[in-house]
């Protein structure tokens, strides 16, 4: 749609602009209500919040690389839609998916918990953080650490996480490669 741009663009981005509009967690929620608790379910939900987000990305990284020469040089030759985009477009957007990729797996980890806490993600006997965090808080006076270690292990998640995310945006953005490099030359 970033491409083709025109109705399409409109459209698909209106769509998208509807899903914005509920906040995350309650648009999960509403999804789990309406399907039934359990892994798959939450999983689709986690999955369709996120969609708007993956469409915004990618349409925005899209509109960049449309308007640069090569792409228009490409236009004029004759070549076909599809191959621009396999050649030209899906190559030069890659990196921002991928980074926000990696940034959105640590608030999924932390809608999964969210879920699975209120019980509607993973359901006994299969294991989750956010269910063992809501099993142990009838122990919070006497055994404290049962809930300390599934909250350390979901924030060291989180966290290696969105360092990846950062680590793979420093490789993989050109511009902020080009900032490390000048630090480096400098030093």
């Amino acid at each position: 749609a970033g491409y083709a741009g025109g109705w399409l663009d409109s459209v698909f981005m209106r769509l998208v602009d509807v899903m914005f509009a509920f906040p995350m967690l309650i648009l999960a929620l509403a999804i789990v209500a309406v399907l039934g608790p359990g892994v798959n379910t939450a999983t689709i939900a986690i999955g369709i919040v996120y969609v708007p987000i993956f469409a915004r990305v990618t349409r925005a990284s899209t509109l960049g690389v449309r308007a640069e020469p090569y792409v228009r040089a490409s236009q004029t030759m004759g070549t076909g839609h599809l191959r621009i985009l396999r050649t030209h477009v899906l190559p030069n957007i890659s990196g921002p998916i991928i980074v926000q990729t990696s940034l959105s797996l640590a608030f999924a980890i932390l809608s999964e918990a969210a879920l699975s806490f209120l019980g509607l993600g993973v359901q006994p006997p299969q294991p989750s953080w956010g269910r063992m965090l809501f099993e142990a808080q009838s122990f919070l006076g006497s055994a404290w650490w049962l809930a300390v270690f599934p909250g350390v292990a979901i924030f060291l998640t989180v966290l290696a996480c969105n360092l990846v995310g950062d680590g793979l945006r420093d490789v993989l953005d050109p511009q902020q490669r080009s900032v490390i490099e000048s630090r480096s030359a400098r030093r």
